[in-house]
Protein backbone atom coordinates (compact mmCIF):
# COMPACT_ATOMS: atom_id res chain seq x y z
CA UNK A 1 0.00 0.00 0.00
CA UNK A 2 1.28 3.43 -0.91
CA UNK A 3 0.12 6.68 0.62
CA UNK A 4 1.85 9.70 -0.90
CA UNK A 5 1.34 13.31 0.15
CA UNK A 6 2.11 16.31 -2.01
CA UNK A 7 1.67 20.07 -2.08
CA UNK A 8 3.57 21.25 0.97
CA UNK A 9 5.84 24.25 0.90
CA UNK A 10 6.62 27.71 2.21
CA UNK A 11 3.91 30.37 2.18
CA UNK A 12 3.38 33.74 3.84
CA UNK A 13 0.77 34.24 6.51
CA UNK A 14 -2.64 34.76 4.94
CA UNK A 15 -1.73 32.64 1.95
CA UNK A 16 -3.08 29.30 0.73
CA UNK A 17 -1.81 25.82 -0.02
CA UNK A 18 -3.51 22.70 -1.31
CA UNK A 19 -2.27 19.34 -0.07
CA UNK A 20 -3.00 16.12 -1.89
CA UNK A 21 -2.77 12.50 -0.77
CA UNK A 22 -2.99 9.60 -3.19
CA UNK A 23 -3.51 6.06 -1.92
CA UNK A 24 -2.98 2.90 -3.94
CA UNK A 25 -2.46 -0.81 -3.56
CA UNK A 26 -5.07 -1.43 -0.87
CA UNK A 27 -7.69 -4.12 -1.05
CA UNK A 28 -10.74 -3.03 0.89
CA UNK A 29 -13.05 -0.03 0.84
CA UNK A 30 -12.02 3.31 2.23
CA UNK A 31 -13.71 3.99 5.53
CA UNK A 32 -12.19 7.43 5.85
CA UNK A 33 -9.17 9.52 4.93
CA UNK A 34 -7.71 12.11 7.22
CA UNK A 35 -5.00 14.71 7.71
CA UNK A 36 -2.89 15.15 10.82
CA UNK A 37 -0.39 17.85 11.71
CA UNK A 38 2.70 17.49 13.84
CA UNK A 39 4.65 20.56 14.90
CA UNK A 40 8.19 20.22 16.32
CA UNK A 41 8.07 18.94 19.89
CA UNK A 42 4.33 18.28 19.71
CA UNK A 43 2.16 15.25 19.29
CA UNK A 44 0.49 14.41 16.02
CA UNK A 45 -3.02 15.88 16.00
CA UNK A 46 -6.05 15.28 13.81
CA UNK A 47 -6.81 18.25 11.57
CA UNK A 48 -9.56 17.01 9.27
CA UNK A 49 -11.31 13.80 8.27
CA UNK A 50 -13.68 12.75 5.51
CA UNK A 51 -15.60 9.52 5.09
CA UNK A 52 -14.96 7.35 2.05
CA UNK A 53 -18.36 8.29 0.67
CA UNK A 54 -17.52 11.97 1.15
CA UNK A 55 -20.76 12.58 3.03
CA UNK A 56 -19.33 13.48 6.41
CA UNK A 57 -16.40 15.60 7.53
CA UNK A 58 -14.69 16.63 10.75
CA UNK A 59 -12.45 19.61 11.42
CA UNK A 60 -10.37 20.56 14.43
CA UNK A 61 -11.51 23.84 15.96
CA UNK A 62 -8.21 25.46 15.05
CA UNK A 63 -8.82 25.05 11.31
CA UNK A 64 -12.60 25.36 10.99
CA UNK A 65 -13.67 27.87 8.34
CA UNK A 66 -10.11 27.97 6.95
CA UNK A 67 -9.41 24.41 5.78
CA UNK A 68 -11.56 22.25 3.52
CA UNK A 69 -11.14 18.50 3.04
CA UNK A 70 -12.43 16.75 -0.06
CA UNK A 71 -12.13 13.32 -1.66
CA UNK A 72 -11.86 12.07 -5.23
CA UNK A 73 -13.11 8.51 -5.04
CA UNK A 74 -12.17 7.69 -8.62
CA UNK A 75 -8.53 8.50 -7.85
CA UNK A 76 -8.50 7.44 -4.17
CA UNK A 77 -7.15 10.88 -3.41
CA UNK A 78 -7.93 13.27 -0.58
CA UNK A 79 -7.22 16.98 -0.68
CA UNK A 80 -6.80 19.60 2.01
CA UNK A 81 -7.36 23.17 0.88
CA UNK A 82 -5.74 25.46 3.43
CA UNK A 83 -6.65 29.14 3.33
CA UNK A 84 -5.80 32.08 5.58
CA UNK A 85 -2.73 30.24 6.81
CA UNK A 86 -1.16 31.25 10.09
CA UNK A 87 2.38 30.72 11.42
CA UNK A 88 0.93 28.27 13.96
CA UNK A 89 -0.17 26.05 11.07
CA UNK A 90 3.52 25.29 10.46
CA UNK A 91 3.95 21.53 10.80
CA UNK A 92 4.49 18.30 8.96
CA UNK A 93 1.15 17.17 7.58
CA UNK A 94 0.47 13.45 7.42
CA UNK A 95 -2.26 11.62 5.55
CA UNK A 96 -3.91 8.53 6.97
CA UNK A 97 -6.27 6.13 5.23
CA UNK A 98 -8.43 3.63 7.06
CA UNK A 99 -9.89 0.75 5.07
CA UNK A 100 -12.52 -1.76 6.08
CA UNK A 101 -13.69 -5.10 4.77
CA UNK A 102 -14.24 -8.76 5.50
CA UNK A 103 -11.36 -11.20 5.82
CA UNK A 104 -11.91 -14.83 6.69
CA UNK A 105 -15.50 -13.99 7.64
CA UNK A 106 -14.36 -11.34 10.12
CA UNK A 107 -14.71 -7.59 9.90
CA UNK A 108 -11.28 -6.01 9.64
CA UNK A 109 -9.85 -2.51 9.46
CA UNK A 110 -6.41 -1.38 8.37
CA UNK A 111 -4.66 1.95 8.70
CA UNK A 112 -1.93 3.32 6.48
CA UNK A 113 0.14 6.49 6.89
CA UNK A 114 2.01 8.61 4.44
CA UNK A 115 5.48 10.00 5.13
CA UNK A 116 4.31 13.56 5.53
CA UNK A 117 4.78 16.88 3.77
CA UNK A 118 6.21 20.02 5.35
CA UNK A 119 4.12 23.17 5.52
CA UNK A 120 5.88 26.32 6.69
CA UNK A 121 3.99 29.59 7.17
CA UNK A 122 6.14 32.70 7.60
CA UNK A 123 4.92 35.75 9.49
Amino acid sequence: VQVVESGGGLVQAGGSLRLGCAASGFTFSIKYMSWYQQAPGSERELVALITGAGNSTYYADSVKDRFTISIDNAENTVYLQMNSLKPEDTAVYYCKIKTEGTEWYKRVEYEYWGRGTQVTVSS
